[in-house]
């Protein structure tokens, strides 16, 4: 008999013993599972165990790393900044994003995570729903999403088209009816039904935005063109939740202390 198999068909069974107790509910069936699994079936589980505490113990070591990097951004000799990280209020939203985040998708994203809880503790630009608002979308949109929000910002004073943007991002031309156009136009409408970007508009002295005149057409013109995907009429803009969620997640703080 192998040893070494021997052993690992053993080590399964008591890990599956050892989960019956600890969950009821499972108990019966995980043991009648140890008892009837074979020795290569036990091998199978024990690899299926491996893999997962090696998962777990990565995304531990991932979020102990933004921790560290969050305070190292953060000057503790402020009494203001003391207190807020210890307030109730921030150690809600650590409990949220820490619960919720499960591992970043990419380290671009845990960045975002990492500046987002750093800026939130040096200053309170808004409030901490906002805050929640912003943790929510790092987990909503994608990173074509933020590249788009960036290439966006760039442009925040004057305006980007549609085609300017697809241009900015380095893509090459693609047919309108191509499975592209169709990701882009769907990242443009995830953004302004978010309330991250709009199309630009006209305001007043008081902030009010001017209602636009409607285009009139001339009979006998025919139906209106489809408006492309890579449109180089309107432009977009920043919201100003948009604005902040740039301020937020895409700004890096300096590091106060090295290791």
């Amino acid at each position: 008999m192998h040893i070494e198999g021997n052993l690992s068909g053993k080590v399964g069974r008591g890990a599956l013993q050892t989960v019956g107790g600890a969950v009821p509910f499972f108990g019966g069936l995980l043991s009648a599972a140890a008892g009837a699994w074979s020795e290569q079936e036990q091998e199978r589980a024990n690899n299926f165990f491996r893999n997962w505490i090696q998962m777990l113990q990565d995304e531990i070591k991932e979020k102990e790393k933004t921790i560290v990097e969050i305070m190292a951004r953060l000057d503790m000799h402020d009494e203001k900044i003391a207190d807020r990280i210890e307030s109730k209020e921030y150690q809600s939203l650590l409990k949220k994003t820490f619960r919720e985040w499960s591992g970043a998708e990419s380290e671009i994203k845990r960045t975002c995570i990492r500046n987002i809880l750093a800026n939130a503790a040096a200053a309170q630009i808004v409030s901490d729903e906002v805050v929640r608002l912003f943790i929510d979308w790092l987990a909503t949109y994608s990173e074509l999403h933020f590249k788009v929000i960036s290439v966006i910002y760039r442009h925040q004073s004057d305006g980007i088209s549609r085609g300017e943007i697809w241009n900015e991002l380095g893509k090459p031309r693609v047919a309108e009816n191509s499975a592209d156009a169709d990701l882009f136009k769907l990242l443009i409408r995830d953004l302004s039904t978010g309330s991250v970007v709009r199309q630009h508009r006209e305001v007043d002295y008081h902030g009010n935005f001017i209602t636009k005149t409607p285009e009139r057409r001339s009979r006998g013109s025919g139906p209106k063109p489809m408006t492309s995907a890579f449109d180089d009429d309107d432009l977009y803009e920043l919201t100003e939740l948009g604005k902040q969620f740039v301020h937020y997640a895409m700004t890096d703080l300096p590091l106060k202390i090295t290791y």
